[in-house]
Protein backbone atom coordinates (compact mmCIF):
# COMPACT_ATOMS: atom_id res chain seq x y z
CA UNK A 1 0.00 0.00 0.00
CA UNK A 2 2.96 2.60 1.05
CA UNK A 3 4.36 1.94 -2.71
CA UNK A 4 1.36 2.47 -4.67
CA UNK A 5 1.12 5.82 -2.83
CA UNK A 6 4.51 6.73 -3.11
CA UNK A 7 4.43 5.87 -7.01
CA UNK A 8 0.84 7.81 -6.96
CA UNK A 9 2.87 11.24 -5.36
CA UNK A 10 5.87 10.84 -7.72
CA UNK A 11 3.65 10.72 -10.35
CA UNK A 12 1.18 13.74 -9.53
CA UNK A 13 4.67 15.74 -8.33
CA UNK A 14 6.13 15.10 -12.36
CA UNK A 15 2.65 15.69 -13.70
CA UNK A 16 2.68 19.14 -11.86
CA UNK A 17 6.96 20.18 -13.29
CA UNK A 18 4.96 18.75 -16.30
CA UNK A 19 2.52 21.60 -16.32
CA UNK A 20 4.56 23.84 -15.11
CA UNK A 21 7.45 23.74 -18.24
CA UNK A 22 4.05 23.75 -20.87
CA UNK A 23 3.32 27.47 -19.23
CA UNK A 24 -0.02 29.05 -20.80
CA UNK A 25 0.70 30.55 -23.48
CA UNK A 26 2.40 30.32 -27.06
CA UNK A 27 4.77 32.42 -27.68
CA UNK A 28 7.67 30.64 -25.90
CA UNK A 29 8.44 33.17 -23.50
CA UNK A 30 8.07 36.82 -24.45
CA UNK A 31 7.67 39.45 -26.85
CA UNK A 32 10.16 38.84 -29.92
CA UNK A 33 12.39 41.64 -30.56
CA UNK A 34 10.55 44.60 -32.51
CA UNK A 35 7.45 43.03 -32.17
CA UNK A 36 4.57 45.60 -31.20
CA UNK A 37 2.61 44.12 -27.73
CA UNK A 38 -1.28 44.13 -28.46
CA UNK A 39 -3.65 43.36 -25.54
CA UNK A 40 -7.01 41.85 -26.53
CA UNK A 41 -9.90 41.75 -24.02
CA UNK A 42 -13.45 42.31 -23.77
CA UNK A 43 -14.01 43.93 -26.65
CA UNK A 44 -11.28 45.53 -27.18
CA UNK A 45 -7.34 46.17 -28.85
CA UNK A 46 -4.47 48.05 -26.68
CA UNK A 47 -3.75 50.13 -28.51
CA UNK A 48 -6.80 51.01 -30.59
CA UNK A 49 -3.93 52.80 -33.32
CA UNK A 50 -0.76 51.13 -34.13
CA UNK A 51 1.56 51.87 -36.53
CA UNK A 52 4.19 49.58 -38.30
CA UNK A 53 7.14 50.45 -41.37
CA UNK A 54 6.07 48.31 -44.88
CA UNK A 55 7.46 45.14 -45.37
CA UNK A 56 7.04 42.96 -42.37
CA UNK A 57 5.74 43.31 -38.57
CA UNK A 58 5.32 41.10 -35.85
CA UNK A 59 2.58 41.11 -33.59
CA UNK A 60 2.77 40.01 -29.36
CA UNK A 61 -1.07 39.27 -28.93
CA UNK A 62 -1.88 38.44 -24.97
CA UNK A 63 -5.20 37.88 -24.03
CA UNK A 64 -6.60 39.50 -20.84
CA UNK A 65 -9.24 38.88 -21.18
CA UNK A 66 -11.73 35.58 -20.12
CA UNK A 67 -12.92 34.48 -23.60
CA UNK A 68 -10.71 33.55 -26.70
CA UNK A 69 -9.98 36.43 -29.51
CA UNK A 70 -7.75 36.68 -32.69
CA UNK A 71 -6.38 39.35 -34.60
CA UNK A 72 -7.50 39.92 -38.05
CA UNK A 73 -5.92 42.57 -40.09
CA UNK A 74 -7.76 43.78 -43.78
CA UNK A 75 -5.24 45.41 -45.95
CA UNK A 76 -6.40 48.52 -47.96
CA UNK A 77 -7.14 46.08 -51.04
CA UNK A 78 -9.15 43.87 -49.40
CA UNK A 79 -6.11 41.23 -48.59
CA UNK A 80 -6.54 39.59 -44.99
CA UNK A 81 -4.61 38.34 -42.58
CA UNK A 82 -5.85 36.00 -39.51
CA UNK A 83 -3.79 35.13 -36.44
CA UNK A 84 -4.22 32.27 -34.38
CA UNK A 85 -7.36 31.79 -32.09
CA UNK A 86 -5.69 33.44 -28.54
CA UNK A 87 -6.91 31.62 -25.53
CA UNK A 88 -7.75 33.92 -22.09
CA UNK A 89 -4.61 34.02 -19.98
CA UNK A 90 -2.29 33.38 -23.48
CA UNK A 91 -0.29 34.67 -25.95
CA UNK A 92 1.02 34.05 -29.74
CA UNK A 93 2.98 35.99 -32.21
CA UNK A 94 1.62 36.88 -35.04
CA UNK A 95 3.83 37.97 -38.17
CA UNK A 96 2.47 39.54 -41.05
CA UNK A 97 4.72 39.65 -44.59
CA UNK A 98 4.12 42.12 -47.28
CA UNK A 99 2.61 45.10 -45.39
CA UNK A 100 2.39 48.13 -48.11
CA UNK A 101 1.39 51.47 -47.02
CA UNK A 102 -1.78 52.22 -46.22
CA UNK A 103 -4.25 52.34 -43.21
CA UNK A 104 -5.62 48.71 -42.37
CA UNK A 105 -8.57 47.60 -40.30
CA UNK A 106 -7.83 45.66 -37.64
CA UNK A 107 -10.27 43.51 -36.00
CA UNK A 108 -11.61 40.36 -33.89
CA UNK A 109 -13.06 37.74 -36.02
CA UNK A 110 -15.20 35.73 -33.00
CA UNK A 111 -18.81 36.30 -34.18
CA UNK A 112 -20.30 39.85 -32.23
CA UNK A 113 -16.65 40.63 -31.02
CA UNK A 114 -15.98 43.62 -33.67
CA UNK A 115 -20.00 44.60 -33.78
CA UNK A 116 -19.39 44.81 -29.92
CA UNK A 117 -16.33 47.70 -30.61
CA UNK A 118 -13.12 44.67 -30.98
CA UNK A 119 -11.91 47.18 -33.96
CA UNK A 120 -8.63 48.83 -34.28
CA UNK A 121 -6.66 50.55 -36.87
CA UNK A 122 -2.87 49.87 -38.23
CA UNK A 123 -1.52 52.82 -40.35
CA UNK A 124 1.52 50.98 -42.34
CA UNK A 125 4.46 53.82 -43.77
Amino acid sequence: MRNIRQVLLTGLALLALLAAACGGGSSGGGPPAGSIKVTLSEFKFSPSSMSAPAGKATFYLVNAGSVSHDMTITAPDGKQFKSELVQPGASAVFTVDSLVAGSYRVFCSQPGHADSGMTATLQVS
